[in-house]
């Protein structure tokens, strides 16, 4: 899969109070890299908890559910773009359905 943009996680963890994300980050963008899912219950067999909102939106749990990672995933293309990633809080704040 390509991913973008890795810009955006890099970005999120290099701000000081969000450090604590990088290693969980890094271990998503590896994961999610190396990957070829073709559907979506390919990606659910890897990450069970994954949720999904609205047309090719993927919601993850990143650092034991401490941060929301939104993405949209064009199968056909194999292409992931990130789309948000906060804590619950923020998520909260957002429709991750229309960002």
């Amino acid at each position: 899969m390509r991913i973008i943009a890795f810009k955006t996680l890099r970005e999120f963890w290099k701000n000081h109070e969000f450090a604590d994300s990088e290693t969980s980050l890094r271990s998503w963008y590896h994961d999610a890299k190396s990957s070829n899912w073709k559907n979506l219950n390919e990606l659910k067999q890897q990450y069970k908890n994954a949720s999904i909102v609205g047309e090719g939106g993927v919601v993850f749990n990143i650092k034991g559910n401490t941060y929301r990672l939104v993405v949209s995933i064009d199968y056909e293309f194999q292409v992931i773009f990130i789309r948000f990633i906060g804590t619950h809080k923020q998520y909260d704040k957002i429709d991750a359905k229309t960002i």
